[in-house]
């Protein structure tokens, strides 16, 4: 992608929360030929790892999603369902017809807002890349009219966004023509994971409701494995506010499944027939793809090593559990675990003093007032009977 020179952002005023930052500033932009206003969010980690890197989304309509997406933002990560982000909120109130207008007659972007388009792939984007610590994986937010205007980020022949969050769009009447011609299909050829959540309102006219079914189910339809589209009418919410907020949370759930740690659903689909060599595979993968998508280096999550615990134990008699057990070892080493896994594999195969070896060496690294200690100390109870 070709990316000009970027313009000097000029710097007005921040404020500090609970160790996250608020940065505002004002961006003298070459393609607009104007002055915009702009709001960074940098989230707590930020400060406290220098060396971290965080996903980027870029928010539309800043002025009411900015804060909305922070909010989400936080207390997912909070909850460890998703990463923290550093959040970029753009100000579209006082130029919203321009910069996300479209042309009546064949729903092309007009000159102003192409103008607006370009600002943001070729300035904001590489700016804040530049300047701040970002991971490869970039979302893009906006609602009514900015959520239309976000899914012309699609016709890129290198994509730029792996999410596309459109709330409640006010869509081109031929958008879904123009969306055909963007040959979507190229994202197949990318080693990557692409997300299209499409939220409804029952709030809205029953034009605009229809014609947003009619998009979803167009998305619906593309089928590409890795591009994931959701159309989520969102029914049932006392006021269109509540629309927007309840399908952004959503959108949350989605886009970041993969940060999360495995839920029954993953494991019913995707896991629980696989063989313990590839459920481990499958284990040490998901964790890569995390590192690699959203810069954190976490660290596989010791109950994502518990949820596949079974397979390693009841599949292929066991056979390997001394793998499983080695590599807990590697990422936990002054954790218990390790050697538990190992111990019930000398047990298994009734090389019961190595056994009682491992489970003595795991039971000494806890904590005696562990409330899970003597539950433990009975597979060392267990393992002496045995040698009687």
């Amino acid at each position: 992608m070709i990316r000009y020179t970027i313009s000097l952002f000029l710097l007005v005023s921040f404020s500090l929360c609970f160790g996250q930052k608020t940065i505002y500033k004002t961006y003298d932009s070459q393609e607009l030929k104007d002055l915009r206003e702009v709001v960074i969010h940098l989230p707590k980690g930020y400060q406290k790892d220098s060396l971290a890197n965080f996903p980027l989304a870029l928010v539309l309509d800043g002025e009411k999603l900015f804060d909305l997406y922070v909010g989400n933002a936080s207390y997912y990560a909070s909850q460890d369902n998703a990463p923290e982000q550093i959040v970029v909120g753009i100000n579209t109130k006082k130029t919203r017809n321009t910069d996300l207008g479209f042309e009546i007659i064949n729903s092309k972007l007009t000159p102003e807002a192409r103008s607006f388009y370009l600002f943001i792939r070729d300035e904001l984007i590489p700016y804040v890349e530049a300047n701040y610590r970002t991971s490869p994986f970039l979302t893009v937010v906006g609602s009514g009219l900015s959520a239309n205007f976000i899914t012309y980020f699609l016709k890129e022949s290198e994509p730029i966004f792996n999410a596309y969050v459109c709330l409640n769009p006010t869509l081109a009447p031929d958008i879904t023509n123009l969306i055909q011609t963007y040959r979507l299909e190229k994202l197949a050829s990318q080693d990557n994971t692409f997300y299209f959540y499409l939220s409804g309102s029952p709030h809205s006219k029953t034009e605009k409701i229809k014609k947003v079914s009619v998009f979803g189910d167009f998305m619906n339809s593309i089928g590409i494995k890795n591009f994931n589209v959701v159309y989520d009418p969102v029914e049932n919410t006392p006021t269109s506010t509540a629309s927007i907020a309840e399908g952004l949370s959503k959108s949350f759930a989605k886009i970041f499944e993969i940060y999360s740690g495995i839920t029954k659903d993953e494991y019913d689909k995707k896991i629980k027939d696989l063989s313990p060599p590839d459920a481990i595979a499958y284990l040490e993968t998901k964790y890569l793809d995390i590192e690699y998508l959203f810069g954190t280096n976490m660290g596989i999550r010791k109950r994502d090593i518990i949820a596949i615990e079974n397979i390693i134990i009841e599949k292929d008699n066991g056979d390997y559990l001394k793998d499983y057990g080695e590599m807990i070892l590697k990422l936990f080493p002054k954790s218990e675990m390790g050697h538990f896994y190992l111990g019930k594999y000398y047990e298994l195969g009734k090389d019961y003093k190595t056994a009682l070896r491992e489970y003595r060496t795991g039971y000494g690294k806890m904590d005696p007032n562990d409330p899970n200690a003597d539950l433990y100390y009975q597979n060392v109870e267990r393992v002496l009977k045995r040698q009687q």
